[in-house]
C-alpha cells in the first residue's frame, strides 16, 4: 500500500479550506449546507476549520451536494494533475474511525470521468451513506482479498476474493467487513 504523503493535519487543513471555499463559492450559510447535506452546523464548521478529521460519511455527503466524487474532492486539495502518480506517491487518505483506507490510484484529472480507488476495510468495519456524491454514479467493485458485504438499493451482495460487483449507485449504499480478514478492494468509479 502506498504511503500517506503529509500528516492527516496537513490533508485535514487544506480539505477543510477546500470545503469552506465550496460553500463560500455556493453562497451558502453554515446553516444552508446543514439543510442541504443533512450535517450539523456544528460539525462542518470544525471540519472546514480543521478542528476535526472528516470522515468517510461525512464527505460522501458534502460530494453528494457539491456534485462531485470523493475523488475529486480530494484531488482538489492536491498538486497539480499529472499524467502518472507512482505507486509511492499515490495519496492515501483514512477514515481511522471507521476503518477505512482509501488509496486514489488513478492521477487525479477533473475533467475525465473515470477513475481508480484502492480500499481497505478492517474487519469488523460498517460504513453506510445515504446517497451516492453523484447520483447513477457507476462503480465497479473487484475484491483482492476477504470478503465485503455490499447493499445497494435493498439487496446485499456477498463480494469475496476475486470476485466482481457492478452496480449504478441511485441510493443508500453500505459496505461491510465481517472478517475475520480486512477486505482489499480496486473500486472503478465512473461518472455519469
Amino acid at each position: 500500500m502506498g504511503r500517506i504523503i503529509e500528516a492527516p493535519g496537513a490533508v485535514d487543513a487544506r480539505l477543510g479550506a477546500r470545503l469552506a471555499e465550496l460553500r463560500a463559492q455556493h453562497g451558502w450559510s453554515l446553516g444552508e449546507l446543514a439543510e442541504r447535506s443533512g450535517v450539523s452546523r456544528s460539525t462542518l464548521s470544525r471540519a472546514e476549520r480543521a478542528e476535526i478529521s472528516p470522515t468517510a460519511s461525512l464527505l460522501n455527503r458534502l460530494c453528494a451536494v457539491y456534485g462531485r466524487t470523493m475523488s475529486q474532492l480530494l484531488s482538489e486539495v492536491e498538486a497539480e494533475p499529472v499524467p502518472l502518480v507512482r505507486a509511492a506517491d499515490q495519496p492515501v487518505w483514512e477514515d481511522r474511525a471507521s476503518g477505512f483506507r482509501r488509496r486514489s490510484v488513478s492521477p487525479p484529472h477533473a475533467g475525465l470521468r473515470g477513475e481508480l480507488v484502492e480500499g481497505r476495510l478492517g474487519a469488523g468495519a460498517d460504513i453506510a451513506y445515504d446517497r451516492p456524491p453523484v447520483p447513477g454514479l457507476e462503480q465497479h467493485l473487484w475484491v483482492l482479498a476477504g470478503t465485503l458485504d455490499v447493499t445497494a438499493q435493498d439487496t446485499e451482495h456477498r463480494v469475496a476474493t476475486g470476485d466482481c460487483l457492478r452496480l449504478r449507485v441511485w441510493g443508500p449504499t453500505r459496505f461491510r467487513c465481517a472478517g475475520p480478514e480486512d477486505a482489499r478492494y480496486v473500486l472503478a468509479v465512473v461518472r455519469p
